[in-house]
Order: structure tokens, then sequence, then C-alpha cells
């Protein structure tokens, strides 16, 4: 357990900079199997790439977007009511959580000034943190929706968001401790901190739970960085009052609906769930704070349960895309196996929930599985949610859409947008590709552990590599040891679950190294410039659905190394409609380099069939076994990968393609 560090206690330097910068980091006695990586930098490739432009656009426009949208003038609003009682304008925008995106914001900053020195960003966060200090109440209280007259604080806790805003708060403190080694923010963090703790738990005036979790795993954090066990235990008292009923009463509050215990995860308590239900970022927010509290607390109970949950949205809830949430209604997971394509929701949200609780299951558990969902949601779920450009946005990721959809109204549409009235997703997107380097490598007692392929270079204790990759679009991972003791290391490189055939060689020599966990595991004596290759063959490939997955059952995707592909529109000859096509199974998938096509891409080309035109025939059914083809009807379909769709005209897309039949 970490010393608890007074609020005036000087920082200590050694514990800033990019070489400690990063969103988790378990206790020393934490038990957990591994710790994220001291040294990660993401230097070159693809991941630099987006994050270059993360950076450059998406993080840069973050003070304009929460301007117009009114999130930073509800701060200047309280600070002036809380320095001179004076009556302002009411609260700016439609949800009383706004604050959370100024946040999410500032911890995507952080991350940044961890990655890069940048004097202008510098600037942007220092005003924006100084707005933030100057707004929080004598006791510590912080919420400007409350705060400016629109309610009592703490009597909505199924739709207020205080906890959940109070959560992203204290992780964007973390950050930017971490990052700059300022204790401004964490000072505002801790008081916050402090006065929920007064508030919250047996024989104290409140006793519930937040109708949003977040808190649950900030607190965690927020104890890791500090040292006071206070904070570990409220996250605690959290999660143990889930599954009691507490939101049960006036959960309905405003709404027209009562969406019921399971859409707040408190159905049940965590221990005892055997599926994934209700809100899935919800769902997924409480369990990678659940995966913080086993880690730190060795609970054998909960770490059971958060395996058990994960298989099960693994096996019977998440799209090809790593996607989760299969309903529009209350942005829910469905039934199992119910992972329809065309009324996907898949929330982008969800999407980096998603990776949070798998990447903690990672380090919890050692085992690759997890960070291969982490590779295919970041590749595919999460990526699709920003557009090429950095200023446009996916709320939803549907797998398929038709030339004339049937939308919701609004702006959660499967067409980009620059910002949202709910713009919980763009921040959260800023956030994880700035942390990113976070996630792609760990260390434990006998090396190091590669979990994701990025050039770059990571270490922790002793061993340090440089990684040289073109991945995604070839197979090739390069590692060069930079330091190395003398002694023996194991250097583990995941085997990615769509891998069928590798090489490896030390030096340009095969090397044998034994499989676990999903792991290629290199024992020996490393020296500063061997050279460890790995080639992963990834031609593309067809995949086939579980049958049990009715709204695709017939179909095929197309997929290569960790890219999802689909076929949009407006590359098919003469603009041919997705949904006019079946796919020829028996045809070879050819690759083809497009450094012309969407920033730089490996298309697919792929053969098959037109449809009959809609209607032909006059009756749209024919006898089991038939397949009717027109004599001229074959066609030669072009795939994108799945992120890069919607970047251009609008048209139909689908991930999902019919397999054509053979009379």
């Amino acid at each position: 357990m970490p010393v608890p560090v007074a609020l005036e206690t000087p920082l200590n330097p050694a514990r800033s900079g990019p070489a400690h910068s990063g969103p988790v980091r378990p206790t020393p006695d934490a038990v957990t199997t591994l710790h994220p990586a001291t040294l990660a930098r993401i230097e070159g490739g693809f991941w630099a790439e987006r994050r270059r432009v993360n950076a450059d656009v998406s993080v840069a426009d973050g003070p304009e977007r929460l301007e117009a949208a009114g999130n930073l003038a509800n701060f200047r609003a309280a600070a002036v009511l809380r320095t001179t009682g004076d009556g302002l304008p009411g609260f700016s925008g439609d949800f009383q959580f706004q604050d959370s995106d100024v946040y999410k914001w500032l911890e995507a900053a952080s991350w940044q000034l961890a990655d890069a020195p940048d004097p202008a960003l510098a600037d942007e966060v220092q005003a924006v943190v100084a707005l933030v200090a100057s707004a929080q109440r004598e006791d510590g209280y912080l919420q400007t929706y409350y705060q400016l007259g629109d309610g009592e604080p703490w009597t909505e806790l199924g739709w207020g968001h205080e906890l959940y805003c109070a959560g992203h708060l204290m992780q964007a403190a973390v950050a930017h401790h971490r990052a700059t080694g300022s204790r401004r923010l964490l000072d505002v963090a801790c008081r916050f901190a402090d006065h929920i703790d007064s508030v919250f738990g047996p024989g104290k005036e409140r006793d519930g739970v937040c109708g949003h979790p977040e808190v649950e795993t900030a607190l965690v954090e927020l104890y890791r960085t500090t040292g006071e066990p206070r904070y570990l235990s409220l996250a605690g008292y959290f999660l143990d009052r889930r599954g009691h009923g507490t939101l049960a009463a006036g959960a309905d509050r405003g709404h027209d609906r009562d969406p019921g215990p399971a859409y707040w995860q408190d159905h049940l308590p965590v221990r005892e769930a055997d599926e994934v239900t209700g809100h899935a970022v919800r769902q997924l927010y409480l369990l990678a704070g659940a995966a913080d509290l086993a880690a730190e607390t060795g609970d054998p109970r909960l770490r059971a349960a958060l395996e058990r949950l994960w298989q099960d949205m693994v096996a019977t809830k998440t799209y090809l895309t790593g996607a989760v949430g299969s309903r529009h209604d209350w942005e829910s997971f469905g039934d199992a196996h119910e992972l329809p394509a065309d009324r996907a929701y898949a929330e982008t949200c969800a999407a980096i929930a998603s990776v949070h609780f798998s990447w903690r299951m990672a380090l919890l558990t050692g085992e690759a599985r997890y960070s291969d969902l982490v590779e295919r949601t970041l590749f595919n779920g999460l990526l699709g949610g920003v557009g090429l450009d950095g200023h446009t946005w996916l709320y939803i990721n549907p797998l398929h859409l038709r030339a004339r959809p049937h939308e919701r109204p609004g702006d959660q549409t499967a067409h980009r947008t620059p910002w949202f009235r709910c713009a919980c997703c763009p921040p959260n997107v800023m956030r994880l590709l700035a942390s990113l380097p976070h996630y792609v490598a760990s260390t434990d007692a006998n090396g190091l552990q590669l979990h994701q392929y990025a050039t770059g270079t990571y270490g922790g204790g002793d061993l340090t590599v440089g990684v040289g990759t073109e991945y995604p679009w070839h197979g090739t991972v390069t590692v060069t040891v930079q330091e190395a003791p003398d002694a023996e290391r194991t250097l583990s490189l995941r085997l990615p679950a769509w891998c069928t055939d590798h090489t490896l060689t030390v030096d340009g020599t095969p090397a044998e190294a034994r499989v676990e966990d999903g792991w290629l595991r290199l024992t020996r004596a490393f020296a500063p410039g061997d050279t460890v290759r790995l080639a992963l063959a990834m031609p593309p490939r067809l995949t086939a659905p579980s049958p049990r997955v009715d709204a695709v059952r017939g179909c095929v995707a197309i997929e290569r190394g960790p890219l999802v592909y689909c076929l949009e529109q407006t590359d098919q000859p003469d603009g041919l409609d997705p949904d006019g096509v079946a796919l020829d199974p028996f045809a070879p998938l050819t690759e083809q380099d497009r450094p012309d096509l969407l920033g730089g891409i490996v298309a697919v080309a792929a053969s098959g069939d037109r449809l009959p035109a809609p209607g032909a025939g006059g009756w749209p059914y024919a006898p089991h076994g038939t397949h009717p083809r027109r004599p001229d009807g074959s066609v030669e379909l072009t795939a994108i990968p799945y992120y890069a769709w919607a970047n251009r005209e609008p048209g139909a897309m689908r991930v999902w393609i019919p397999v054509a039949g053979r009379n």
C-alpha cells in the first residue's frame, strides 16, 4: 500500500513525465500478473499518424468546441457565483453531466503534454484548470448544473451523474499530475473526493450509488496516486452497494419510462452477476472499476466474476468490430447473440469502455486473449468513431447502412458530425488516443510483454526494446533490444488469435519460443543490438458468424490481419449498392496497395454476383435452394477497412455480405 501523500507535500519529480504517465498504475502490492510498462512511446507508423491527427486537430479543437457548447461558460458562471453571489444566466446545455466533457478533454490534453512539450497546449490546459478550480465550492462540491440552481445536489443519483462527473475529474487530475507534476487539479479532485466521502456511506447523509458508474475506477486511481486509503474504501463501498436497488425509487425522474434496475447495473451485486446487461457504457465502466479493486484487494470472488462477465460479453454480445451495445433503446446490450448489423448501436464510448475493461483484465491475469480484444476494438470499433480528418465523429457505429436509411432524428446518426448535443464520445476518443502508448506493453519480474504492435520504444525494469513495424498493413514486427541485463529475461510477443501462420527469428536465425496463454515467449540472455523478428501472415480471409446470430446468418465478412473490412458504395463499379451483391466465397481475395485512397490503405478485391433488382419477378421469395442470377451477373468488389468508412460522400455500407449461391 502506498504511503498517503499530504496535499501540501511537494511533488516527487520521479513520479512525473512520460516514463510514469498512463491512466492505470497498480500499486507495487497489487495482486496483478503484469504492470504497465514504465517507458512507452509510439514514434512512427499507423498509430503515430492517428495520434498526430488527434493532437493537432481533435485535441486542439477541444476548447473551441467546449466554448461553443457552453461547457466552459458554466464553469465561469459557477466561479462568479461562488465569489460574488450575483445571479447569472442559467446552465448552458441539455444535460446535467456536461462538466465531464471538460474533464475528458483535460485528461486528453494532459496525456498529450506527457507525450511531447507543447507550450500553447500547456497554456490552454493551465487556463481550464484554473477555471475548474475557481468554480469549486468551499466544501469541495463541484458540479455546475446544480451549483447554478438547477436542483439540489445529491438528490438525483439516477440521472444527475454527479459521481460520474467527479470520476472524470479525478482521472483528469491524475493525468495532469502524472504528466506535468502540478498538484493544482489533483488538489481539486481530492477535495471533491473528501466531500463525497463525508456524504456517502453507512450512517452518513447518503447511502446509494450513481446511475452512471465511473467514480469507482477513478477513486482507485486517485488512491494509487495519493496513497489515501479512504479513496480505495470508498470505491469498494460504491461497488458493493450495486445490486441492492438503491436507484429504484425516482430513477425515472424527468423521463417517460423507467429503464429498470439492470440499466443502472443495480439489479444484482457484481459478484453474483453472470451476464453483461443494461447500458453498455455503464456496465463496462463499472467492470473496469471492479477490475481495479480486484487488483488492489486480491478479492478472488470478484476476479472470478470479472472473468465470467468478460467471457459472456465476448462469446454472446460483441460485434465483429469489437463494438458492443446492440440496442438503440437505452443504449444497451441485447440478449445473447442479438447482434443486428443494421440496427447496431455500438456507441463509440462503449468501445472505449471495453478497452478499459479488457486492459485491466490483461494486467490482472496476464492472458493475451484480453489484449486480442483490445486490438480488435482499437482498430475497428473505436477508430471508426473519429473521422480521418479529426474534425468529425460518429456516436453510433452500425455494421450496415442502407442507401436510404431509416434513422432516428438528431445527431446520433450514421453520418459524421462535428460535435454532439451529448458530446461524450469525442473527448473520450481524444483521451484514449492520447494515452494509447500505455496500452502497448507491460512488465513482470521475468521481462517485457508486447500486447500491441506499434513502432516505438518500450521498456520497464532492465529490459528496453525498440519496435519497428508497418502493422496493420504488413505483419512483420522487428524488435531490437536497446538495454538488457547480463541475465536471462523473457520477451513475450502476443500471437494474435486471427493469425494461423508465423515465423520467429533472432538475429536472422529461426528461433523457438514456447506458446503460453496466447504469448510467444522467448527466454534468453539478451544483449543490446539483438534483433527479434516476428512475421505474422495476414492474407485476406472470410469470416462466418455464429449460426446463433440470426441477423447475419448466411453472410460472411472480409478480414485481414486485425482489420475488419466493409463494402462502401462509392468504391463499387457504377456506384453499385452493396445491398445488391452476394459474395462468391470460392473466388480469391486479392490485396491492393492503395496509397492514394483514404490516407493510404490496403484494400481487398473480391468477386460476387449482382442480385436481382428489388421487386423483380413481382415476388421476393423463391423455393429453398435456388438463387436467381443474371447471366451477366458477376461483379468485382472493393472492400476497405471498416474504420475508414463514412469519410467520403454518403452512401450505403455493409460488413456482413450474403454468400452467393451456385445453381
